[in-house]
């Protein structure tokens, strides 16, 4: 059985028990459709090997070594993660396009019993209503963009929002990166592919008769970019304004960034980062002050001398509805304002 998507909705509500997607494993890491588990019918090298044979020597021996290491790859999936299916398991199998690698391991499947459908255009298929929705077609939503200067607590604040019951897409949380030079995490970011398809999962989601609340970001965060239509809409965005005393904002970054905190070689690297804009005695002032544990004038520094003239040059002019004005950044405050957001729009 084929199965043909023509809409993002339709994912979260396939008819199947898992979706397998047995492309190799940097495939797969790259991007792939939410919720897929990777059974890959090719490793990364031997996928390398197969086409290298395919294209230098013969196309007849790529396809008959091909079907070898398929063969075997896909006996080590039923005895190894598919050894606990049932009879009445119903699979989704795609690969890149739904040719060789997904047929080939839907046939062996489809031996043994199971009721099997491979996704029509494969993973293509996937990622064109993903472009078509980001790229081609205006987006049906009502943004809210949270906007203040850096340390106003704006992340916590759509978390409370969204205890509020709110809506709420999280850019930074889907690009895992806290949006400055100093945002970076551990674990690195998503391709632009995968917070791509990651993001329209969470517009797809949202009741376009409601608000939904984001961050005031550039048009990248990290290493990842916004795509044209979210960008468009932001664009035209209300905004609501967040202020709060440069000392609380600075003793929010504390508690933002126990990364930079506990890690002292790390944060030396990003305020090196900033050397092409700033004076040598500027750096070498708040590299002392990270080296004698000077923490919240490091911060307040940092706040004053580099991300508040950005932010005021990096102003959209935007319509402004409204500002929320917090003499400190707990949990209770953000709290507070959250509720006067709500009562803004």
């Amino acid at each position: 059985m084929r199965l043909t998507l023509t809409d993002f909705a339709q994912i979260s509500a396939l008819p199947c028990d898992d979706i397998i997607d047995v492309r190799a494993p940097a495939e797969f890491a790259e991007d792939h459709i939410p919720g897929a588990i990777n059974l890959p019918v090719l490793s990364d090298d031997e996928r390398a090997r197969v086409g290298t044979i395919y294209v230098q020597q013969d196309r007849f021996l790529a396809r008959k070594i091909g079907a070898a290491l398929v063969a075997r790859n896909a006996a080590n999936h039923i005895d190894g993660p598919l050894a606990d299916r049932s009879g009445g398991w119903r699979p989704l199998v795609y690969c890149w396009r739904g040719g060789q690698r997904s047929g080939s391991f839907a046939s062996i499947l489809e031996q043994i019993g199971w009721r099997v459908a491979l996704l029509d255009g494969g993973y293509k298929s996937y990622r064109r209503l993903v472009v078509q929705m980001l790229y081609d077609h205006p987006l049906s939503i009502r943004p809210v963009l949270i906007d203040g200067g850096t340390g106003t607590g704006k992340t916590q604040l759509l978390r409370h929002l969204v205890a509020a019951g709110a809506q709420v897409i999280d850019l930074e949380g889907l690009a895992n990166h806290r949006g400055s030079n100093f945002g970076g995490r551990p674990q690195g970011q998503p391709s632009q592919k995968m917070f791509e398809g990651r993001l329209a999962g969470e517009l797809t989601r949202l009741d376009p008769t409601r608000p939904v609340f984001l961050e005031a970001e550039s048009n990248a965060i990290g290493e990842v970019l916004l795509p044209p239509s979210l960008w468009k809409a932001m664009a035209g965005a209300e905004v609501i304004d967040i202020s709060a005393p440069l000392a609380a904002r600075a003793r929010h970054l504390l508690t933002a960034y126990p990364d930079l905190v506990d890690d002292a070689d790390l944060l030396a690297e990003r305020i090196d980062s900033l050397r092409h804009y700033h004076a040598r005695d500027q750096i070498t002032g708040w590299h002392d002050q990270a080296a004698s544990g000077d923490y919240q004038s490091l911060a307040e520094g940092l706040i004053a001398a580099h991300y508040d003239p950005r932010y005021r040059r990096a102003d959209r002019g935007n319509c402004r509805i409204g500002t929320v004005t917090l003499d400190d950044l707990g949990e209770d405050d953000l709290a507070r304002a959250a509720e006067q957001i709500l009562s803004l729009v």
